[in-house]
């Protein structure tokens, strides 16, 4: 019997089955006559710089070898409950997958190089041949960085280390953008416009763009007999339910917000779904069927409910799904090639205008990406993309009027209810909507002059669906730091508030003390509170009430700068304008790429 031959799978933000570059490859060599490799080892990794791991310490008087997970600017944890445990579901569900297929997921926590080196040494004591390590390019400081040590533990080991091009966005580059590719027009990153217009008009037409999705390989390489294991001091649970609790254990230390932040009565959650990429073709599905694609245009601004928008975000970031496989569902409800959504409105007329906004949104997730490739570090800088250091932030690590003031923000105790409801939204939820994400980075850093990073670190904290290029190149963009910035750009929350919730319904939902209240002024703006509505609501003293952070200056009827905050919304600002126009649509940004 010949000796094993074994190939290493990484995954990171690749947590799919189908339209897996690197799966479909292996299955296809794996059905050869003489195979490269025996058995395959996918192995995912819960990294120890970007996600806490303590809690998978085997005994409680054991004691981490790695610094706590917690972020640059404000010390928050990197990755909190809420995206923990739609991690959790996602790598499940793809070791499930694996599984079905004849092979499996190995599980482990540390740092990505760490990990590889103890699983080459472990196989070499076992006098089994690792003949390569393979993983997917991601873009990311800290992402770049462990493909380094991959590279480096593989090929000490004298193992062939291949980086693969995930191929998960609208457009791919297959070529590493080494020479003219066919997909992306342009030859280096520095090429890559600083006005996405342009970039857009570079690849259009968009349903013509994007390349074929992979189908799920049919068969994998089992698991090597003999697995080296998790080095102590760390043990891996054996169920999703004790990794979720693991991944969850060290979060409930500070910043613990929970004492003044409890579930409203009767308030639902915008996003109660779970991570997987069946999950995720399952959403797809239903929106297609409940023709909420084809009016994706028109209802992208809401606020309460499952569908105004197509909440894909999550699993975007994750690589459950690809952005290609989207495509390749809208293309069969445009041309009515399958039975899905057979009777929903649109269904085999061609594009619509939903469908091409869906689209739109797609290419800007890359877009960003391919920003963060052309700047790198630059990403994470106070000063940003465009170096600009003529702003004075406040830094609040030396003032504690302006920790105060910071917590208030993440608290969502303001006075300004349109923030305070999302910040709440999204401390109980893990979500909250693109056009809020707009409205709390302005007021954040332009209203209230704080450092923007503070709020992009803790969307990266609470976002169910962050994804880094999306999430602190928009912060930047809002900023007025990032790329194609106009920095006299400022929401106004109020005006925004009347224009999507004018009867102070999410407000009300969120900011459950503003339940009793009818008039929007007051709901928006509860300084406006009388004495006596005060008393009798029992607010009177509360400082969130009696002294906002900041008095926004705005009366129903008066005009006001900026309709729309002066963002343009990508037609979204001005409800009566804008919506067909792509020039008005491609000034706009929003934060998080949240659709």
């Amino acid at each position: 019997m010949s000796s094993p031959r074994i190939l290493i799978y990484l995954l990171r933000r690749d947590l799919r089955f189908a339209d897996n570059p690197i799966l479909h490859d292996i299955s296809r060599s794996f059905q050869q006559s003489h195979h490269p490799f025996t058995h395959l080892l996918p192995v995912y990794v819960f990294a120890a710089q970007q996600i806490e791991v303590s809690g998978f310490l085997s005994s409680d008087s054991d004691r981490s070898p790695f610094p706590e997970a917690r972020s640059n600017v404000a010390g928050f944890w990197r990755c909190g409950p809420h995206r923990a445990r739609f991690l959790a579901e996602s790598v499940w569900d793809v070791k499930k997958s694996l599984s079905d297929a004849g092979s499996g997921l190995e599980i482990r926590v540390g740092m990505a190089g760490q990990v590889i080196q103890e699983i080459l040494d472990g196989f070499r004591q076992r006098s089994a041949e690792v003949v390569g390590v393979w993983m997917t390019n991601e873009e990311g400081v800290e992402e770049k960085r462990e493909e380094r040590d991959v590279r480096r533990a593989a090929e000490a080991a004298q193992a062939e280390f291949k980086l693969w091009t995930d191929e998960k966005y609208y457009i791919d580059e297959p070529e590493k953008l080494i020479g003219l590719s066919r997909d992306v027009p342009f030859r280096k990153p520095q090429e890559l416009p600083d006005i996405f217009t342009t970039y857009r008009k570079q690849v259009e037409p968009l349903r013509e763009a994007p390349r074929r999705s992979l189908q799920a390989p049919a068969k994998l390489p089992p698991l090597p007999e003999s697995i080296p294991s998790q080095p102590a001091p760390f043990a891996i649970p054996n169920t999703l339910e004790e990794i979720i609790f693991s991944l969850n254990k060290p979060l409930k230390k500070t910043p613990d917000l929970s004492q003044s932040l409890q579930w409203p009565k009767n308030a639902q959650s915008a996003h109660p779904f779970h991570g997987g990429e069946s999950q995720s073709h399952d959403r797809i599905r239903h929106l297609i069927k409940s023709g909420s694609m084809t009016t994706y245009k028109d209802t992208r601004n809401g606020m309460l409910g499952l569908d105004f928008s197509t909440k894909l975000s999550a699993w975007l970031a994750l690589g459950c799904i690809t952005a290609r496989q989207i495509h390749e569902y809208l293309l069969q409800f445009e041309d009515g090639t399958t039975e899905l959504g057979k009777g929903v409105h649109g269904y085999g007329k061609g594009e619509n205008k939903g469908t091409a906004a869906v689209r739109f949104e797609l290419l800007w997730r890359d877009y960003f990406r391919l920003a963060t490739r052309k700047f790198g570090p630059r990403l994470f800088r106070v000063e940003g993309f465009k170096a600009d250091r003529s702003i004075s932030w406040k830094y609040p690590n030396r003032d504690k009027e302006l920790q105060r003031q910071v917590t208030r923000f993440l608290e969502g105790t303001t006075g300004t209810g349109f923030i305070d409801a999302s910040m709440r939204e999204l401390f109980l939820t893990g979500y909250t909507s693109n056009r809020l994400r707009q409205n709390v980075a302005s007021f954040l850093a332009k209203h209230l002059g704080i450092d923007w990073r503070i709020g992009a670190e803790w969307y990266e904290t609470m976002l169910c669906d962050y994804d880094l290029s999306s999430n602190w190149g928009n912060w930047q963009y809002n900023a007025g730091v990032g790329n194609d910035p106009r920095e006299a750009r400022v929401f106004n929350p109020v005006k925004q508030a009347y224009d999507y919730d004018p009867k102070g319904e999410y407000v009300k939902n969120w900011v459950e003390e503003l339940r009793p209240l009818d008039d929007p002024q007051v709901i928006f703006q509860p300084w406006k509170m009388s004495d006596g509505q005060k008393e009798e609501l029992g607010l009177a003293g509360r400082e969130w009430v009696e002294k906002p952070m900041k008095k926004i200056d705005f009366h129903v009827g008066k005009n006001s700068n900026g309709r729309g905050g002066g963002f343009g919304g990508r037609g979204r600002g001005n409800k009566s304008r804008g919506q067909g126009r792509r020039g008005q649509m491609d000034k706009a940004r929003q934060v998080n790429g949240a659709h």
